[in-house]
């Protein structure tokens, strides 16, 4: 059973390149083994700078999906399903917004960047002012531990962590807190109860992070607590009322090193891309046509590997021995730059091999794609649910 709850999303751009493949999607395959994973399709994202193209939405949604489970995500060990198929996600994000302040979404430092680098597009917009909220409503309807970012990302878990902490001030101060918190702590038997009080009195009279982090661990190991209680004991750590919303922690993610067939990073804005499901004669077309370093013009011209955007997805691609070979070949001319292309191709070749055949089944019959996120959908509505009846019951709006 995993403890840790990991949620991560893609806004839907269609097909999928191999910067994709080696910056987020082999993360992915990794840690659906490692974590309980939820990998949704940020549809409401698009809008916020795509709004006026709403066409190319829907196609692109399948494409990725399809590009998700070529690439191994397997819905047998993560939650795949789509942002606006969960309403729940608008509700909260509505919520939040009523306690948001908005010098807080003006700071966000991807708010300016990216007005900026989209100066083309009219982005003065409310839903692009509150989008890193609406990124915020995604990660705490869930309850996610670990959301795994690049480090430019970190500012919107940290606004996250803010926000969570902020709702849990204004709404966690339940009617009798303490003495369902105390009644709560009995409930563990009396070691874990002993060590709990310890822990808690450390961190509150000594500011001790590490006696804090301790007993977060010991709540998450207990699994016969009811939610209730297990949210009430982690506000009374702290001091607080009942944690209805929990922090989420940022798990830094290297940056892909995946060049682009130019040098530059890889990006369908460059127009230097390899897709993930690209057929062979394309790739090797693409490859085989590939800048080289200027100073060989012909094929007796010595060149320097540093200056040659094929070097660098030799980096990526192969093994020291090749590597050797390959420098040494350019350096002394004894091999050209078809030669030195050769490996390279080959090796994104084997790589894209299982991504082509496992995409098949889903183009063959596009009905079980749909049937994954369906199934996906359904179980996110349901954790979704169980959040939103808990912030509804804090904010006096249950009726029950």
């Amino acid at each position: 059973m995993f403890t840790d709850r990991v949620l991560s999303g893609m806004r839907p751009t269609g097909s999928l390149h191999l910067g994709h493949y080696h910056g987020v999607l082999k993360n992915w395959v990794q840690m659906q083994h490692e974590y309980e994973c939820l990998f949704f399709v940020a549809d409401w994202h698009a809008l916020t700078t795509h709004y006026d193209t709403p066409q190319i939405i829907e196609q692109n949604v399948w494409d990725m999906v399809v590009d998700w489970l070529a690439a191994g995500v397997d819905p047998a060990h993560a939650t795949l399903f789509i942002q606006s198929r969960v309403p729940e996600h608008a509700e909260l994000h509505l919520l939040l917004s009523m306690i948001t302040p908005l010098g807080w979404l003006e700071r966000v430092p991807t708010y300016k960047d990216q007005q900026e680098k989209l100066s083309e597009k009219d982005l003065s917009t409310y839903g692009f002012l509150g989008y890193p909220l609406l990124q915020s409503a995604d990660i705490l309807i869930y309850r996610a531990t670990q959301v795994p970012v690049g480090e430019d990302q970190v500012p919107h878990i940290e606004f996250t962590r803010e926000i969570a902490r902020r709702f849990n001030h204004i709404y966690g101060r339940e009617p009798g807190f303490e003495e369902k918190a105390e009644a709560a702590v009995k409930k563990l038997g009396s070691k874990k109860a002993k060590l709990y009080t310890e822990l808690r009195t450390r961190f509150q009279e000594q500011g001790d992070n590490e006696a804090l982090e301790s007993a977060k661990s010991l709540l998450d190991e207990q699994q016969s607590l009811s939610h209730g209680d297990r949210e009430r004991l982690f506000g009374y750590l702290e001091g607080g009322g009942k944690m209805i919303l929990s922090e989420p922690r940022a798990m830094l993610t290297l940056a892909s090193k995946m060049p682009g067939l130019d040098g530059q990073k890889m990006s369908k804005s460059y127009d230097n891309t390899i897709t993930l499901r690209e057929d062979e004669a394309s790739v090797t077309r693409k490859i085989r046509t590939m800048p080289t370093d200027p100073a060989r013009i012909r094929r007796t011209d010595a060149g320097d590997p540093k200056k040659c955007p094929v070097w660098q997805l030799h980096q990526v691609y192969s093994s020291d021995g090749i590597r050797q070979w390959a420098e040494t070949g350019c350096t002394t001319a004894s091999i050209g730059c078809i030669e030195c292309k050769q490996p390279v191709i080959d090796a994104v070749l084997v790589e894209q091999h299982p991504m082509r055949e496992r995409a098949q089944q889903y183009l063959d019959d596009p009905a079980l794609v749909r049937n994954i996120i369906a199934d996906g959908c359904e179980k996110a509505r349901k954790l979704a649910s169980e959040t939103m009846r808990d912030v509804r019951e804090a904010m006096g709006l249950s009726y029950g």
